[in-house]
């Protein structure tokens, strides 16, 4: 089955129907069909600290849809470790000219050591390395 990789912009549009990327999110993986959603316990913890300022509602619902994420069979929630950490730090050093985020260097390491090509963001620093970003720019 075919790995997609899942950033945190996908999953903060999706848990709020009135987020802008929401639309756009929700035809990106349809048009996908059946796969494997792959993410980070990184993306899960900047996911929910994207929720924490908007109140108890999105903060519960954040915390629920983490727990639904962990328990489904469909998708791979890869645990931080300090290997991890450690490359994407290396990684993060090698881009001085890039202004990725150091979750952003886990996720694409992450997609690098799983021989993952496609996104589900809209974010380009993942095309800047030769991902292929899912969710079209409005």
């Amino acid at each position: 089955m075919k790995e997609v990789f899942v950033d945190t912009l996908y999953w903060v549009a999706m848990a709020n129907p009135n987020d802008p990327w929401h639309e756009a999110a929700k035809s990106a993986k349809k048009a996908l069909g059946e796969i494997r959603q792959v993410t980070t316990d990184e993306v899960l913890i900047e996911f929910l600290s994207s929720l924490s300022k908007y109140g108890e509602l999105l903060r519960v619902q954040g915390a629920r849809i983490v727990r639904a994420i962990l328990s489904n069979a469909s998708v791979s929630v890869v645990p931080q470790s300090r290997q991890s950490f450690l490359n994407a730090l290396e990684f993060y050093e090698d881009r001085k000219d890039k202004q990725y985020s150091l979750v952003d260097c886990i996720s694409m390491m992450t997609m690098t050591n799983r021989s993952i090509t496609d996104v589900l963001t809209n974010d380009h620093h993942f095309s800047q390395e030769g991902f292929k970003v899912l969710i079209a720019k409005q």
